[in-house]
């Protein structure tokens, strides 16, 4: 008998965990694409919902200036990101040539790592769930080799 209530427990308790874990990628998946497609529409309040104020957006380039030559490391945080969705920098990419694919890394607790491809680049970033919310917190991207 109690081997048997074991098992139901058991049986009972994973499926709450799976269940757990599949909304929690599907809002993790959802906050990337307002991050994508708030970026390709210039649609500022997606991209507000999708990221924290205090995001490190980063890439890291070389510098050709001959008194700092070398790798240089520029970013911008999340109100600027999101000055930038609103001016519409995003939407300068035809909808037929957009790229939005979206790939859930790993996952633990409250942290989740995503792979992020669009056309001219590719984000990888770091989310967080934040006050029941998952938000990017994080972004390092790179440009993709011009064709």
């Amino acid at each position: 008998m109690k081997f048997t209530l074991l098992r139901v427990m058991i049986i009972l308790l994973s499926g709450i965990a799976i269940a757990q874990s599949s909304k929690d990628s599907a809002a993790v998946r959802e906050a990337a694409l307002n991050y994508v497609e708030g970026w390709y529409d210039g649609n500022a309040e997606r991209m507000e919902k999708a990221v924290h104020p205090k995001l490190a957006k980063r890439i890291i380039t070389w510098s050709w200036d001959i008194h700092n030559s070398g790798n240089t490391l520029s970013e911008m945080n999340g109100v600027q990101l999101v000055d930038g969705t609103r001016k519409g920098y995003g939407k300068n990419t035809p909808k037929e040539k957009q790229v939005k694919n979206i790939t859930i890394l790993s996952m633990y607790n409250n942290s989740a790592s995503v792979k992020a491809e669009m056309t001219d680049w590719i984000d990888y970033m770091h989310l967080g769930r934040w006050n029941g919310e998952w938000k990017i917190i994080n972004v390092l991207w790179e440009n993709k080799p011009q064709e």
